[in-house]
């Protein structure tokens, strides 16, 4: 099927927001729910493969979202970035399931895009279910039920906190689901609360996974590009303070942008 939609998959797929995407050629593939997904760009949009559910695969991929009017108002407060966006038309912010979104990002602490990469698979491989060459991402009572063979998996410090977090889901004691239903500070509250989620995970999850698009996290390559361009400097949630009240509800569009300039400036020349 064909998706009318303005995205660019390379820098939409590839940026790191998501960690199940792989590129062969021109095709992209990876995992929604319970389905191994393709795409690629088309004449008319994006191709797309592997699933009929045209709504929730434009949902995915930030269709909801209006990019032009978003691109206009970050590059209104910041020159830079409106260079940074020209050069790099058509990246949007995924919306993520809440769970996997949750889960992942518990694994993602002190790792880089690669090594993230290889322990989420690793984990679908050992607990989720089977989809013909790709497995899905487990639920909670999946990892539980496996729990034995955690070690295997090879995520170190962060294997203990994983389990508890499934632990936690399956108790009832947090809803992932439930909360979709909270304001951008008391989702962070409610992540805040769970062990291995810190104010730069939060964020993160509160941005992929609930759409909160006024959230800016803050990792050392962050912390840098603040102080170089805005002189910027100071504990986490003062240089996050500052990216929110500069860029406004779409600070955590400029912040991707901010986060992959040295890729953009590096391949799309400049403005």
């Amino acid at each position: 099927m064909i998706i009318d939609l303005d995205v660019s998959l390379d820098p939409t797929l590839g940026c790191g927001q998501a960690h199940r995407w792989r590129k062969t050629g021109e095709w992209w593939e990876g995992v929604l729910g319970s389905e191994i997904v393709r795409m690629r760009h088309a004449e008319g949009g994006i191709e797309v493969e592997g699933t009929d559910r045209a709504s929730y695969v434009r949902r995915y991929l930030g269709g909801d979202d209006d990019l032009d009017g978003i691109i206009s108002e970050i590059s209104a407060a910041d020159p830079y970035v409106a260079s940074l966006a020209s050069r790099c038309p058509g990246l949007r912010i995924l919306r993520q399931e809440p769970w996997e979104c949750l889960a992942t990002y518990v694994l993602a602490t002190n790792a880089n895009v690669a090594r993230i990469g290889k322990m989420v698979e690793s984990v679908c491989d050992h607990f989720g279910t089977d989809l013909g060459g790709r497995h899905a991402f487990p639920e909670p009572r999946q990892i539980l039920d496996g729990k034995e063979c955690i070690g295997e998996c090879r995520l170190g410090y962060r294997e203990a906190r994983f389990i508890e977090l499934a632990q936690r889901v399956e108790d009832g004691e947090i809803d992932p689901e439930g909360m979709r239903s909270l304001d951008y500070r008391g989702c962070v509250e409610a992540l805040m609360g769970i062990n291995g989620v810190g104010p730069k995970v939060a964020d993160c999850v509160a941005i992929f996974g609930y759409g909160h698009l006024n959230a800016f996290p803050v990792d050392a390559r962050i912390k840098r590009v603040m102080e170089e361009r805005y002189g910027v400097t100071g504990s986490y949630s003062a240089v996050s303070e500052y990216g929110m009240r500069r860029f406004g509800r779409y600070a955590g569009y400029a912040q991707e942008f901010l986060y992959h300039a040295d890729f953009i400036e590096r391949f799309a020349g400049p403005s």
